[in-house]
């Protein structure tokens, strides 16, 4: 093991992610490890942000076979588009769906908070 490489627990400590989510992750094709010498999955400094990129897209409400994709692309960015292993006219689709759909929730999300600011700024001025 490297100085900067981490064992399932800690890339779970670090990330405030479960070992058995990380494992689904491995299994999901979004997360690689590699085993040491008794067979415990090592990762590199890399997989940190590996992971909290799974997380916020998870969180944004992509599939993970779309995830997968995004990431080989990531992976890959010098490869010419035919060979992008999951760039399909059904992937580009569906990315556009979820950029349009995190769009609304912004706008959702920036109506909510301009609301409750004036609420806020409401009840600051009864209140002081």
């Amino acid at each position: 093991m490297h100085s900067d490489d981490m064992r399932i627990g800690d890339l779970a400590r670090r990330t405030e992610v479960s070992t058995r989510l990380l494992r689904y992750y491995e299994k999901q094709g979004l997360l690689h490890a590699r085993r040491d010498s008794n067979g415990y999955r090592v990762y590199g400094e890399s997989a940190v942000k590996r992971v909290v990129m799974i997380r916020e897209l998870l969180e944004s409400g992509f599939t993970t076979e779309l995830i997968r994709s995004i990431l080989r692309c990531k992976e890959n960015p010098h490869l010419p588009d035919e060979e992008q292993e999951g760039a399909t006219p059904e992937t580009v689709r569906a990315l556009r769906l979820q950029v349009s759909n995190i769009e609304r929730r912004i706008d959702s999300l920036t109506r909510t908070r301009d609301a409750v600011r004036g609420y806020l700024r409401a009840v600051e001025a009864v209140v002081e």
